[in-house]
């Protein structure tokens, strides 16, 4: 038996091969086009396949939680094979999953089960459930591991650059970027997370020059590059986000670096063509 099994959810954005990899347990959230729903797993409904429909719908698709019976079934099948569970999840302030996990977890009283607000989304979220799969499957104890884990929240960093804050605006994810609003038309913002909340981070007005500001923030913020852990995410937007990938290896070169899609969740409220960093320093 092994354990500690690690849980999250599809807003995590972590590619598949690292789940498979990490034996990682994704629950996911569903996407509603109009009267259709998919479950965000891949399956029903894959990413291109989403941001083809997102570009074309007449409406906004609306998102919706797993519920505490989703929850509580896979809690159930994995303390069949290990002694305890660490489930981490979108920000509470984004999202009614986290209520979904306290809620199947009071339904299951006596269970090993340590749930986690990340107070993030997409791959930050995904680093600490990474993070934590890597030090589940080296067998530490979940004491270890959310040490750990609560150390690397304070430590994650994520820049992003939406071509529109329209999908924001819709969604009702502005958050703390509300002030931007006025300025739709005529800014091209940096957002960040900011205590579980989109938040302005930087004013550009143009495209280029907000890529640019991107890198010489992370300029600022990045102390030791031989220890930076880099994902570098686009929302169907492939070409800018490799060429944003070459940038950051070749002004950090960084320890770590990878690419990852902005998944179905994210997209639907980021909306397509956009960016994001996310970083670290071990």
């Amino acid at each position: 038996m092994s354990k500690v099994a690690i849980v999250t959810d599809s807003t995590a954005d972590i590619p598949e091969d690292i789940v498979d990899k990490l034996k990682i347990k994704v629950v996911p959230l569903s996407v509603i086009f109009g009267e259709k729903s998919y479950l965000v797993d891949g399956k029903e409904i894959t990413i291109s396949e989403f941001y083809k429909k997102l570009r074309s719908a007449e409406k906004l698709p609306t998102t919706a939680q797993p519920t505490p019976e989703d929850f509580i079934k896979v809690y159930t099948g994995i303390l069949k094979e290990s002694e305890s569970i660490i489930s981490i999840h979108i920000s509470k302030k984004m999202s009614g999953t986290i209520n979904s996990t306290e809620i199947a977890k009071d339904k299951l009283p006596g269970k090993d089960i340590e749930i986690i607000d990340s107070e993030l989304v997409s791959y930050p979220l995904g680093c600490l459930v990474v993070k934590a799969a890597e030090l589940a499957l080296e067998g530490k104890s979940k004491e270890e591991i959310l040490e750990v884990i609560y150390d690397l929240k304070s430590k994650i960093k994520v820049l992003f650059i939406p071509s529109t804050l329209e999908y924001l605006k819709k969604g009702g994810r502005i958050g703390k970027a509300k002030g931007l609003i006025a300025s739709l038309l005529e800014i091209k913002p940096i957002l960040t997370i900011n205590d579980g909340e989109v938040s302005q981070f930087k004013t550009t007005r143009r495209w280029n020059q907000a890529k640019a500001e991107l890198i010489d923030s992370m300029k600022d913020m990045v102390k030791n590059p031989e220890n930076l852990i880099v994902a570098v995410g686009d929302s169907d937007f492939k070409e800018e986000g490799e060429e944003m990938y070459e940038k950051v290896k070749e002004t950090f070169n960084p320890k770590e670096i990878l690419r990852h899609d902005i998944g179905v969740i994210v997209g639907t409220h980021l909306g397509p063509e956009s960016l994001s960093v996310t970083f670290y320093e071990e």
